[in-house]
């Protein structure tokens, strides 16, 4: 079951990146080995919260998976949870908070926590999987820089 959490200062808003994480179905745009997005749906939930539920289809040597999840997002709060649905996995949760700092830019943390049902593909991702999700990591990050750089 890997696991992965990262805190990053960045030199952006928590609005700003908030924003192009909750943006979904940008992500086959700039996020390696995401290929695919489709929204399933979207609907306004309680306290303030909207949840997405999508389809993100990772492509990774020889494998092409292709996985449902809720994302939860609280746009008060600045937080995303999301929620496995159905695909590849055993389970899948990951979050996302995003905090303004006094001194300017901003506080963004993140986790994921998942395993996948199919052996072979999980141990074939547990070779990099540090790595992959450092370059994810990365790759919201130069994101950023590209869209208020």
């Amino acid at each position: 079951m890997p696991q992965h959490s990262d805190s990053r200062i960045l030199p952006y808003t928590a609005s700003q990146m908030y924003a192009l994480v909750a943006d979904v179905e940008r992500y086959p745009e700039f996020l390696p080995w995401n290929s695919a997005a489709r929204i399933r749906s979207r609907k306004p939930a309680p306290g303030g919260s909207e949840v997405i539920e999508a389809d993100l289809v990772i492509s990774f040597k020889v494998f092409r998976e292709r996985f449902g999840s809720r994302v939860t997002l609280w746009p008060d709060q600045k937080r995303i949870d999301t929620e496995y649905l159905d695909g590849p996995f055993k389970y899948l949760k990951s979050g996302w908070t995003f905090a303004d700092l006094p001194e300017g830019g901003s506080k963004v943390d993140f986790f994921v926590d998942f395993e996948f049902r199919n052996a072979i593909l999980g141990k074939v991702i547990g070779v990099v999987f540090g790595e992959a999700m450092t370059r994810i990591v990365r790759a919201f990050e130069d994101r950023a820089k590209a869209l208020y750089g």
